[in-house]
């Protein structure tokens, strides 16, 4: 508690296989020097999984650089740093995450493919037969949720066999709400190896099922406590269009944030049950930015775009980032809504990783986001991964070739 803990400032950008990358500038390059480790307060949660867990607790860590302070390369101090842009408007945004993750029945090895549990429906959407059979590892999800202090709305049987759903209550304490997607990602791996199965928030962890997405609701109050989105006419709000306007635009700069992973951009593609194009509409869950409600205290956007895999506190800092580009510059042009009977789609997103990681590398955008320092350091981490990845033979390559050619 008092900082005597110490760890590489490196570890904050490792790549997804916990190694240094060297690329970025905070490894052995420049002596890979210490931070010191303090805990987040309020954050110390049991861990109910653990065979003794009334004795077993994890806690969140920040590491602070040698000026005392957070280093800037932590995601959750870029997340606070937005949310101080907002403060300094008098302006306060309020979230409500939802995320989606598979069950799978144990595997013999990590390349082999995961197969849902016993009885599973090819389509389970709201099957309440699905919810009997698994209530005993949901009933602890949930009692762990509660225990460590989490506040889960519903948890319902998603469309994909095995796929679940958790919606969490809105909040405007933001950091918490990444928080708190960060330690349910923890809770549901391990309560789910307590029932002797697997859990993945692997992106698209089938080709033939949908995906799992981490949708964001998000509304902004002002310094009266109000609704900023909420004008009083009927239908959405002119300050609600600029916000809406503002994330579609900055939407394409930022895709690399919203589907980090190789298998991230399986659900960027034609018949992958995802949204994934920058585009809007009402009640319209095919569109990259839902309006579930356009008046009153609950009129909010929904960015449908990232999947499950994402950095909770990095995607919540694009929103507000995309949403704040759109309060500042209101001539920002916005299409007609999908819902419109001349709405059209708009050209989708990227389906190539490369593609997103390089234009996020140059993009003007994700550096006033997240600052030119952080922005570099992201790119080199997610390069790093492309070549790890991208260099290897595929099984189906030897599958396809090596007899043949």
């Amino acid at each position: 508690a008092e900082g005597g803990v110490r760890l590489p400032l490196s570890t904050y950008a490792p790549n997804i296989l916990g190694e240094e990358v060297e690329a970025t500038g905070l490894g052995i390059a420049v002596g890979d020097p210490d931070g010191r480790l303090f805990p987040v307060p309020g954050s110390l949660k049991p861990v109910p999984w653990a065979s003794n867990g009334t004795k077993v607790a994890q806690v969140l860590v920040e590491m602070h650089d040698d000026t005392g302070e957070v280093s800037t390369v932590s995601p959750r101090r870029q997340l606070q740093d937005m949310l101080a842009r907002f403060k300094a408007r008098g302006l306060n945004p309020v979230v409500a995450t939802e995320l989606e993750f598979y069950l799978y029945k144990p595997r013999d090895a990590e390349d082999e493919a995961p197969t849902p549990p016993d009885r599973s429906p090819m389509f389970q959407n709201y099957d309440l037969e699905v919810l009997e059979r698994t209530q005993a590892i949901l009933d602890d999800i949930l009692d762990g949720a509660i225990a460590q202090g989490l506040t889960p709305d519903t948890l319902i049987a998603e469309y994909g066999p095995g796929q679940f759903e958790i919606n969490f209550h809105h909040t405007d304490d933001v950091v918490e709400a990444a928080d708190s997607a960060i330690i349910f990602r923890r809770l549901v791996r391990g309560t789910a190896r307590k029932h002797g199965m697997g859990a993945t928030f692997m992106a698209k962890p089938y080709a033939d099922n949908p995906g799992n997405g981490m949708h964001a609701h998000v509304s902004v109050t002002g310094p009266d406590g109000k609704n900023i989105f909420d004008d009083g006419t009927e239908g959405p709000s002119e300050r609600l269009k600029q916000a809406v306007a503002g994330v579609l635009a900055t939407m394409p700069d930022l895709q690399a944030i919203f589907a980090p992973h190789m298998n991230s951009y399986r659900r960027f593609q034609p018949g992958s049950f995802a949204p994934h194009a920058p585009d809007w509409g009402l009640d319209n869950r095919a569109a990259g930015i839902r309006l579930p409600e356009t008046e009153g205290p609950g009129a909010r956007l929904e960015h449908r775009i990232s999947g499950a895999d994402t950095n909770p506190y990095l995607v919540l800092t694009a929103i507000l980032g995309g949403i704040l580009h759109g309060l500042d510059n209101s001539d920002l042009p916005l299409p007609l809504p999908l819902d419109d009977e001349d709405g059209e789609h708009a050209d989708p997103l990227t389906g190539d990783w490369t593609t997103a990681v390089d234009t996020f590398a140059e993009s003007g955008i994700a550096a006033g986001i997240f600052g030119t320092e952080y922005r570099d350091i992201y790119t080199a981490v997610r390069r790093d991964e492309i070549q790890q990845l991208t260099s290897a033979i595929s099984q189906i390559e030897y599958r396809t070739y090596l007899g043949r050619l």
